[in-house]
Formats: structure tokens, C-alpha cells, sequence
């Protein structure tokens, strides 16, 4: 971690980043669904909006995009010459090679250049302080969707340093919105907006009200600093989607004030009845049974998992194929996945972190699941779950983003075959 590397990277390239406005978003949850609610809110009032996201659900190209269009192959290839030639002069004068992660952000920043949009949205990939992210100066915003568990050996033991660690994005004179609830991490990143000279929100205790929730979507309501925000329909589902809109129009509404940005109220719902982000809590067959992808790949986004599936689907009968990362809070995930039924196939992802399927399965046992089975792959896991002798009502494929893509991707192809 450290901005250094790719502070030289960026200077070699001629600073791609300076001249571009940014809405910088830092957070263990909630990042991806905030992003896609500010990218389609403000396409629907008119602006270009550019993104950077991590990591991919199906394909690398999802990560760089501008109005919700891919960068290209082409696009991508001669970019990616231009920055890892330079990445080759740096390392043949002796300097330290930059990460992956940082090449592929110096990549991002090239194309947003050459697109020219009126905002772009970052998002973090880990942390927020030593984050390649971090590079930029002056964003209009800085958001920080909430702090819990999470990559804990590389931002700390505590709450509070996981939340020190991303409000190391708060950058002087940036509104700065948090959306954290917990009082210890949210001291900390109120102090260092105040030592910044930020303008600071805590939205965390603004109530929304969701109605009309359904597995396709739900409509929320709520108010912001006096402005109404009534019966917005959202394709995302689940209370803390409703919490994520609620962090996305806190943005807007404050560049609305700030009159960074001009909001017209249709056009911003139209907008924002078009976010869907990919493999949380998505629908990728509503027929019989319901197939559903969710990537709760931590404790917060298993929890959030339960709540959803319980409000949604209580009394009916539900199969849960789960795959997740050695590294990640095992047994307290396990703990949220059998709030939501007992029957489980045990899968693992396509990942050297993964944790093996027969291992999650004696996790699963040893907790209390009356049925688990085991499938060696995610294709194994699709073919199992949707046998025909089977009679669930529901299927929820859920854990690691890594599993949830190649889901995505295969499940997609079954349907093709069949």
C-alpha cells in the first residue's frame, strides 16, 4: 500500500487525473450500490458520468467505463501498451514496478482523459488511505459507505482503524458524507473531516421507509435536509439497498445545494429505476424455482443476505449454494447463512484464497445445517442445485464475488442450452 509507485507512474504520463471532477467512494459495503445509483441518477439529469470499480463480476472491461459502456478491448489493449511501457522504462531505471492494481489505475485515468466525462466515480479498492485511488486532488465529494470487518491483517484489528483507514480519502475542503453507523469509526471519520475543514454529513440516522418490495425491486421514500424524496422505484431489493439510495441522493442533493450539479426531479428517478448492480442480490431467473446471486462475501453483506431473503421469502423453501474465501470471518458468515435455511450444496470459488468445498461443508454440518452437499466447482454447483427431483422454491448462489461471476456467466449459458 502507498501512493509513491504510481505518483511517479502518473507523472511519466503527464497526470491524466489532474483537470477531472470526482466523487471518491471509500467503505467495507455498499461502495459498488452507491456507485451505480450516483452513475444513473446523474445520467438521467444529463451528465456523462465515468466509473471505476473493482473487482469485476464477469468481465475485466467492467471495471473502466464511461455512460455504463465498457472500455473496449481495443481500448484496453493500447492504454494498457502505453502504461506498461512506461511501467518497463520505470523498472529498467532501477525504480519498484507499480502493483496490478495501480497500472490498471493509471489505465483508467488515460481513458477518462480522452472521454472527457463531467464526473467521474471512484471507487476504492481497499482501504481508502494507501489506496491507488487516493492519488486524486479536490474531489467534489468524499463518501464512506460504512465500516465493519474486513481485510482486517491489512486496515487494522479494530473498527477504528478499519474507519481511520478509509477516511484517509477525506481530502480539505470536500463535502464529506458518511453513512456509518457504528459510534466508534464514525467519531473517527467526523474528526478528520473536521481537521480537514470539511463540510461533514452523517446521514446514518436519516430514516427511509421501502414499501412494495418484492424480489424485483422496491420503492423507497425519504427526506433529506428538508428536500422530499417520495416513492422512488428501485430494482435494487433488501433495507440496505434502501440505505445505499439514501447515500447516493445525500451526494446528489448536496451538490445541488453546492450548485456543482442540476437536478431535475423525473429525469433523476427515471435514472435511478435503471441501477442494478450486478451479483448482489440479483435475479438471473425468476422462474420456478427463483434463482438468485448475492455476493455476501463478508459478515455485513451475509447479514444483509439474511434480513433480505427472510422478509422476502419466509415460509418457503430454500436451497443456498455458498462458496467463500479462506480469508474472509467463515464461521460468523456461516452463522448469518443458516439464519436463511438448512439445506446446502458447498462449493468453492475459482480462486488460490478459496476455501474447499469439503471443508465448508463440515463448517456447515458442525454449525447445525440438516443437509449439505458438496460440488467440486461452480459448474458442478449449478448442475446439482438445479436437478429436476429437487423441489425448492428458491435457489440463492451466495459468497464470494469470485463464485458469483462465473454463476453469472454459466447459468447464462444453461439457459442458452436448454
Amino acid at each position: 500500500m502507498g501512493l509513491d509507485r504510481l505518483r511517479e507512474l502518473m507523472r511519466r504520463l503527464g497526470d491524466p487525473q489532474e483537470g477531472l471532477k470526482y466523487i471518491h467512494i471509500a467503505g467495507t459495503n455498499g461502495k459498488g450500490s452507491v456507485c451505480k445509483f450516483l452513475e444513473k441518477g446523474l445520467m438521467g439529469c444529463g451528465y456523462h458520468v465515468g466509473m471505476y470499480i473493482s473487482p469485476f463480476i464477469e468481465v475485466f472491461n467492467e471495471r473502466i467505463q464511461c455512460d455504463s459502456i465498457y472500455i473496449s478491448d481495443e481500448e484496453l489493449d493500447r492504454l494498457g501498451g502505453t502504461v506498461l511501457d512506461e511501467i518497463d522504462r520505470m523498472v529498467g531505471e532501477g525504480l519498484t514496478s507499480p502493483t496490478e492494481f495501480e497500472a490498471v489505475m493509471a489505465i483508467a485515468f488515460l481513458y477518462f482523459a480522452e472521454k472527457k466525462p463531467d464526473i467521474v466515480l471512484l471507487e476504492t479498492g481497499l482501504g481508502g488511505i494507501g489506496d491507488a485511488t487516493n492519488i486524486i486532488r479536490d474531489p467534489l465529494a468524499c463518501v464512506i459507505t460504512s465500516v465493519s470487518y474486513d481485510h482486517m491483517d491489512v486496515l487494522g484489528d479494530t473498527l477504528e482503524e478499519i474507519g481511520e483507514n478509509k477516511a484517509g480519502i477525506i481530502k480539505k475542503g470536500a463535502a464529506v458524507i458518511s453513512n456509518v453507523k457504528d459510534r466508534g469509526p464514525a467519531a473517527v471519520i467526523a474528526r478528520k473531516a473536521y481537521e480537514e475543514g470539511c463540510r461533514f454529513y452523517d446521514v446514518s440516522s436519516i430514516k427511509t421507509a421501502s414499501f412494495d418490495e418484492s424480489p424485483l425491486g422496491q420503492t423507497v421514500s425519504m427526506e433529506l435536509w428538508g428536500t422530499d424524496y417520495s416513492e422512488i422505484r428501485i430494482p435494487m431489493v433488501g433495507r440496505h439497498q434502501a440505505d445505499n439510495l439514501k447515500t447516493a441522493l445525500a451526494v446528489i442533493e448536496i451538490l445541488r445545494k453546492n450548485r456543482d450539479i442540476r437536478v431535475e426531479r423525473s429525469s433523476l428517478y427515471q435514472g435511478l429505476s435503471k441501477a442494478v448492480n450486478p451479483g448482489r442480490f440479483e435475479v438471473i431467473d425468476p422462474g420456478s424455482p427463483m434463482v438468485i446471486i448475492d455476493g455476501a462475501h463478508n459478515e455485513a453483506g451475509a447479514e444483509s443476505l439474511e434480513k433480505t431473503a427472510k422478509s422476502l421469502f419466509e415460509g418457503r423453501k430454500i436451497l443456498l449454494v455458498a462458496g467463500i474465501l479462506r480469508d474472509k470471518e467463515v464461521d460468523r458468515i456461516i452463522d448469518h447463512l443458516l439464519e436463511i435455511t438448512d439445506d446446502f450444496v458447498a462449493t468453492a470459488p475459482n480462486n488460490p484464497r478459496k476455501l474447499e468445498a469439503e471443508e465448508l461443508a463440515d463448517k456447515l454440518k458442525k454449525a447445525g445445517a440438516a443437509k449439505v452437499e458438496t460440488a467440486s466447482d461452480p459448474e458442478e454447483s449449478i448442475a446439482k442445485a438445479m436437478d429436476p427431483g429437487r423441489d425448492h422454491d428458491v435457489i440463492i448462489f451466495a459468497g464470494s464475488l469470485y463464485l458469483i461471476g462465473d454463476i453469472r456467466r454459466l447459468y447464462r449459458n444453461v439457459q442458452r442450452e436448454s
